[in-house]
């Protein structure tokens, strides 16, 4: 089971806060769940919400409806209308004397008055509101006011004594009070679990892959990876510079690459459009960068709040040339920990940039999960170990040795221009195809293992998926199941090089192929169509955001299109 909660109010009341206070305090006391930030596109003020989705499982999906509402204010509830939808037997919780918009009294939900700011006044001289909300909240949760309490403290530890008092006091005020409701709670159980965002887990796994250089342009939803990463590279030595734009960030990213720093830089739709070009002289020059981009809607400025994987086909296509490079896609949060790290690896050994394809909704959701799993892989830059050294040299499987910086005798070489062996410039036709077969090569000739996808099921229905859809489509699979499917989902974490053979394999014995993306073009379904022959019938269930996937709705179609 779930229980699903929603906290709305206007931008500074404190609602993301709230909601951060009863997701840490629910996991102390053993639970799961998920915490998704919405807000409006405005830079200052605005909307905002915290959905909270608690579990007894793992599997995140966005809820499909809420069973509680705690509205602050209803200012702009409008807004939130497609992404919290209420039920006749959802519980409203809001002021006394506020007007209800028709649009949800016309579901008859049940209503609860909360003197929410009355409470707040007489908790403490300088009271908050969302702080009565936690307290209320929690108490509907069954939490501890010692926990909250603590927890509001350490939340509030770089601010005066008389915040962390206030905070405290209204906590305890809202617990005392008796708003007569009673819900269901998901089963808690105790374990080593942690509290992290996709954002961060991203930064953690490239700190833990090597990355001591990161160079970025804040940019929503991303610029929490940065934020995270800063606090992180100052213990390990390491160094972040805010750059003045996005492609000062990328060419000082990989400057520190070609002085042999693992290097990384974040940056969302609008900042890798920017970077698209001096990725190619990454390529060109067989220079190892890393480029996390948290996809949010588009096209331009778009909806730089809310969720998309629309970035696929700029990742994929957007460089200038014939310019073959890594494209990778966490699956969920604590997979950022696991792709990101691998994807600084793989770059690092294979001399070349890697594009990691997370959303708004991975990037700053937070969520309940068991440790991490790292990235074990070891792999590193084949060194010059010779006095033939040639920097571009052919080689079998198209990695060639690499000197370090100011090594004696080697000449550190790296050039946009198209070269010979040497790094020489040269506009030689044999050059120029034995350079680009050979950076082809040393993509397509690796062997990535296992971690290609995540593989569930042998069934006759095979649903493909990347990134966070892997989530819904996990759900939507099991949906399926009970309604007399046999199905298999196929979760692609390598996106290029595209790996055939091992996609060929995992769908043998498959009939009919449905491929899941939220974008509108259907970018996936389109890749996949031009990059191989199909023996399955082929289905293509392209949503464009800001709305989350839906188990249901995936569900739903694959029941329409699979009827006989």
């Amino acid at each position: 089971m779930s229980l699903s909660i929603a906290i709305t109010g206007a931008g500074g009341a404190g609602v993301i806060s709230c909601g951060e206070l009863l997701l840490q305090g629910w996991a102390r006391e053993g639970g799961r769940g998920l915490l998704r930030k919405a807000f409006g596109p405005q830079i200052r003020g605005g909307e905002s919400a915290a959905l909270l989705k608690l579990t007894e499982h793992e599997r995140y999906t966005a809820a499909t409806s809420y069973d509680v509402l705690l509205a602050l204010d209803w200012n702009n509830f409008s807004r939130f209308e497609d992404e919290i939808r209420l039920r006749p037997d959802s519980w409203i919780i809001c002021e006394p004397d506020e007007d209800i918009p028709a649009a949800v009294l016309a579901l008859e939900p049940r209503i609860a008055r909360l003197p929410i700011a009355a409470l707040a006044a007489q908790a403490h001289s300088d009271g908050r509101v969302n702080m009565i909300a936690v307290g209320v909240l929690g108490k509907l949760l069954g939490l501890s006011h010692t926990s909250l309490a603590g927890l509001a403290a350490q939340k509030l530890g770089h601010k005066p004594a008389s915040y962390q008092q206030a905070a405290t006091a209204c906590i305890a005020e809202g617990q005392q009070y008796d708003l007569e409701i009673t819900v269901d709670t998901p089963r808690r159980e105790a374990g080593n679990r942690w509290y992290i965002s996709g954002n961060q887990a991203a930064g953690l796994g490239a700190l833990e892959a090597g990355v001591r250089f990161v160079a970025a342009y804040p940019i929503t939803p991303a610029s929490d990876v940065l934020e995270w990463m800063a606090g992180g590279l100052e213990k390990v030595g390491g160094n972040l510079v805010q750059a003045e734009d996005e492609l000062a960030a990328i060419n000082m990213t990989i400057g520190a690459a070609f002085g042999g720093v693992t290097a990384f830089t974040a940056t969302s739709g609008p900042g890798l459009a920017l970077m698209t070009e001096s990725i190619g002289l990454a390529v060109a020059s067989e220079t190892p960068v890393t480029v996390f981009n948290v996809q949010r809607g588009g096209p331009s400025t778009g909806i730089p709040t809310k969720s998309e994987q629309s970035d696929l086909d700029i990742a994929l296509h957007g460089l200038h040339g014939d310019a073959p490079h890594l494209v990778l896609a966490p699956l969920n949060i604590a997979d950022c920990v696991y792709t990101t790290a691998w994807a600084v690896k793989l770059a690092r050994h294979l001399q070349t940039p890697a594009i990691v394809l997370s959303d708004q909704f991975i990037g700053q959701s937070s969520a309940i999960v068991t440790e991490p799993r790292r990235c074990e892989v070891q792999l590193a830059a084949k060194r010059a170990d010779d006095n033939d050294y040639l920097r571009y040299r052919l080689t079998e499987d198209g990695v060639s040795a690499v000197a370090a910086p100011g090594e004696p005798d080697r000449r550190f070489t790296a050039d946009g221009l198209e070269h010979n062996e040497k790094g020489t410039p040269s506009a030689s036709n044999a050059d120029h195809q034995r350079q680009l077969d050979k950076r082809a090569r040393k993509l397509t000739a690796f062997d990535y293992g296992s971690d290609w996808a995540d593989l569930n099921g042998n069934g006759e229905v095979a649903l493909l998926c990347f990134g966070s859809a892997s989530a819904a489509v996990e759900e939507a699979a099991a949906l399926l199941a009970q309604r007399g499917f046999t199905t298999r989902t196929i979760a692609l974490r390598l996106l290029a090089p595209l790996p055939h053979d091992a996609l060929h394999a995992a769908l043998e014995g498959s009939s009919e192929l449905v491929i899941v993306e939220q974008n509108h073009s259907a970018q996936l379904w389109r890749y996949l169509r031009g990059a191989m022959d199909f023996a399955q019938r082929l289905h293509s269930y392209a949503i464009a955001g800001p709305v989350p996937l839906s188990a249901e709705l995936i569900a739903h179609y694959c029941e329409e299109v699979l009827a006989p």
